[in-house]
C-alpha cells in the first residue's frame, strides 16, 4: 500500500510538474503574441471620431491589424496626400472621405487603382471610372414623418414640390449653413431643379419651418416628440431614432434626394499596400456594415452583393446627381440669397 501510495505521489508530482511547465510555456507565447507590434495601416480622414473609432477596433479584432486613422478636414486631408504624393514625412495607405474630397485627390494626382471583384460590384455613380476610389456607403436625404400626423392627415407629402405646397404642417430641418449634408441637400437642389426652381421650394417650406437646427439630429427627434410633423433630415438618423423606438415613419421623395457618399481610395506610395487592399474589401463586405449598426449607425451600402445591401430600406430611391463644382464664391452667394430671400422674409 505504501509503495502504491508512494507511485501516486510521483505521478501527481509529474502531472503538477508538466501543468506548470505548460503553463509557462503558454504564458511565454501569450507575452509574445502581445510583445509582437500589429501590423498597421494609416488612414487619412473626413469621418466623426465615433465612426472611425467603431471599424478601427471592429477590424483590429477581426483581422489582427491595426487601423490608424488620422481624422483631418477636407483642405488637410487633401494637403496631407499631397505631401506623402511628393515624399515628404507625411504619409498613409488610405483616404476614407466624401465623394468631393476624393474626386479633388484624384484629379491632384494622389491616388492608385485599384480594382477587384468586390469594387467591380458598386454601380457605376458609385466609383471612379478609373478604379481611383470606391464608394462604400452613403446617407440620403429623407422626410421624416412623425406616425400620429401620417395617420391623421389624409395625404403625407412624397415630393418636394408637394411638400412646398402643402398647407397646415410643422416642418423642422437643418440650417444650410450648418452641417455638410445640409449644404448639400442645397446645392443639390440647385443642380437638379435650378436656382429658381430650388429658392420657390424652399420659400414654400420657409413658412412651415418651426427650427433651423444646428445639428443633424435635431429635427429627427423634434418629429420624434411630436413638436413637428415632419422633419428634412439625413436616414441614418432617422434609422437611429426609429430603432431607439420613437414613432417616425421614413418617406422617400419621388422626385429624388440629396446623398452623401463616403468613399475610400488607395494613395499613392502606399508603405502597407497589402494591409490596405484588404481593408477595403472589408469595408466593402458585410463586416463593417454590421459593426457601425451594432452601434446604431445606419448607412446604405454600395456593395449589391452583401446582405446588409439586399436587406436595406429604401435602397432603390431615386438620388440626385452630384452638385455641381460651385467655386467658394459661387456657393457663398447662392446660401446668402437663400438667407436674405428666402430664411430672413
Amino acid at each position: 500500500m505504501r509503495r502504491y501510495t508512494s507511485l501516486l505521489l510521483v505521478a501527481f508530482m509529474l502531472v503538477l510538474l508538466i501543468a506548470t511547465i505548460s503553463d509557462n510555456l503558454a504564458g511565454h507565447a501569450d507575452r509574445t503574441r502581445r510583445e509582437k507590434p500589429l501590423q498597421a495601416i494609416t488612414v487619412y480622414t473626413t469621418l466623426p471620431a465615433e465612426h472611425v473609432g467603431i471599424l478601427a477596433g471592429s477590424y483590429e479584432k477581426a483581422k489582427g491589424v491595426r487601423v490608424n486613422f488620422v481624422p483631418v478636414t477636407p483642405e488637410e486631408v487633401l494637403q496631407k496626400a499631397r505631401m506623402g504624393n511628393s515624399g515628404g514625412q507625411t504619409k498613409a495607405d488610405l483616404m476614407l472621405a466624401d465623394q468631393a474630397t476624393l474626386e479633388k485627390a484624384v484629379m491632384e494626382g494622389n491616388l492608385e487603382s485599384y480594382l477587384s471583384e468586390s469594387t467591380d460590384s458598386v454601380g457605376e455613380s458609385f466609383k471612379d471610372a478609373e478604379g481611383k476610389w470606391t464608394g462604400v456607403w452613403y446617407d440620403p436625404v429623407v422626410f421624416c414623418a412623425n406616425r400620429d400626423y401620417v395617420r391623421a392627415v389624409p395625404r403625407v407629402p412624397n415630393t418636394w414640390t408637394e411638400l412646398s405646397s402643402m398647407q397646415e404642417m410643422r416642418v423642422g430641418i437643418t440650417d444650410f449653413l450648418a452641417a455638410d449634408a445640409a449644404s448639400n441637400l442645397f446645392f443639390s437642389m440647385m443642380s437638379q431643379f435650378g436656382d429658381t426652381a430650388t429658392y420657390g421650394i424652399l420659400r414654400g417650406i420657409q413658412p412651415k419651418v418651426v427650427q433651423y437646427s444646428k445639428y443633424l439630429s435635431t429635427p429627427v427627434r423634434m418629429a420624434g416628440m411630436g413638436e413637428v410633423d415632419l422633419s428634412i433630415a439625413v436616414q441614418s438618423e432617422a434609422l437611429r431614432y426609429i430603432h431607439q423606438g420613437y414613432p417616425l415613419q421614413i418617406i422617400y421623395p419621388e422626385d429624388g434626394t440629396a446623398y452623401t457618399l463616403t468613399g475610400i481610395g488607395l494613395l499613392k506610395g502606399a508603405e502597407n499596400e497589402a494591409n490596405a487592399k484588404d481593408f477595403v474589401e472589408w469595408l466593402l463586405g458585410d463586416e463593417a456594415q454590421l459593426a457601425l449598426q451594432t452601434k446604431e449607425f445606419f448607412f446604405v451600402p454600395v456593395n449589391p452583393a452583401t446582405i446588409a445591401y439586399k436587406s436595406f430600406p429604401g435602397k432603390d430611391l431615386v438620388l440626385f446627381a452630384p452638385p455641381q463644382p460651385f467655386t467658394p464664391q459661387e456657393r457663398h452667394e447662392l446660401l446668402d440669397r437663400w438667407v436674405k430671400e428666402v430664411r430672413l422674409q
